[in-house]
């Protein structure tokens, strides 16, 4: 068979967004770009090719996520390693990103990013703004290691601190110009009716926010008065309802507090300045 053809057999197995899977699938495996794929159409494909293009394909259409097949993904057009540590780098959250890198405006900063996952909000905003320096908390040694991994190809590793750590119980040292987070913010109750992608695959110690969604959210306003220099910025991504019960926490220690919406309109980061 050739490439050509085996892309669409592979699509007739997958559902959503077949053509694009089933190509990215054929690239993997086969070990070509974009441009290999087009103009090497018309190679065959070999026997163990073909084997390991169907063991993927399988994988694929019981719900496994194509991030972790692939193990990477593409955030802020910068390429991530992912695994089954890991959250997968959403494109709603470039909304988090892109207001942090206008806050700062390329000026010199110090950034706590908390829940760093594969350190895709941390190491983005490092690399837009060489004069910022990141040091990334997460609480699985798993995901430190995956967000060292992503520092070093996307050129941040020297302006990139790591440290392991449980939020809820710790306090970490230094005095930062902005704490940004991703945190778990999906309710308890609500994990098991989440799409099989998500419950079944990503890690539930980075979508488990407590019985009201909100566990890290209480936390982290709390403590970071603590570790903010005057007048910094904290900022979260949120739920798509999240934001007023966010913007209601923060208020007690920050001003300046501003409710951000995504692409799509829908609430996604929540923002505000140590009082």
């Amino acid at each position: 068979m050739v490439i050509d053809a085996l892309v669409r057999y592979v699509a007739s197995k997958l559902k959503d967004n077949a053509r694009f899977e089933a190509e990215q699938i054929v690239m993997h495996v086969l070990g070509i770009d974009r441009t290999g794929f087009i103009t090497d159409s018309s190679r065959a494909v070999t026997d163990d090719e073909m084997r390991i293009i169907n063991e993927t394909a399988a994988r694929r259409a019981g719900g496994e996520p194509l991030q972790y097949i692939l193990g990477e993904t593409e955030f802020m057009s910068l390429p991530f390693k992912v695994n089954r540590s890991t959250l997968i780098p959403r494109s709603d959250t470039e909304t988090l990103v892109e207001h942090v890198l206008e806050h700062m405006n390329g000026k010199s900063c110090e950034i706590l990013d908390i829940g760093a996952g594969t350190g895709c909000v941390g190491i983005s905003l490092a690399h837009y703004n060489k004069n910022a320096r990141v040091t990334e908390l997460d609480i699985s040694f798993d995901a430190i290691n995956t967000a060292r991994e992503n520092a070093g190809i996307n050129g941040v590793l020297g302006r990139t601190k790591f440290i392991k750590a449980d939020i809820l119980n710790k306090i970490p040292d230094g005095a930062y110009d902005i704490i940004v987070s991703n945190p778990p913010y999906i309710e308890t109750a609500v994990i098991g009716t989440l799409q099989t992608e998500v419950k079944d695959y990503e890690p539930l110690s980075a979508l488990d926010g407590g019985e009201d969604g909100l566990t890290f959210y209480r936390r982290i306003t709390e403590i970071a008065p603590k570790m903010l220099k005057k007048g910094g910025l904290l900022a979260f991504e949120i739920g798509y309802n999240q934001g007023e019960n966010v913007k209601k926490l923060m208020e007690k220690n920050f001003k300046d507090i501003r409710i951000i919406k995504d692409l799509c309109g829908n609430d996604r980061v929540v923002s505000g300045r140590g009082a």
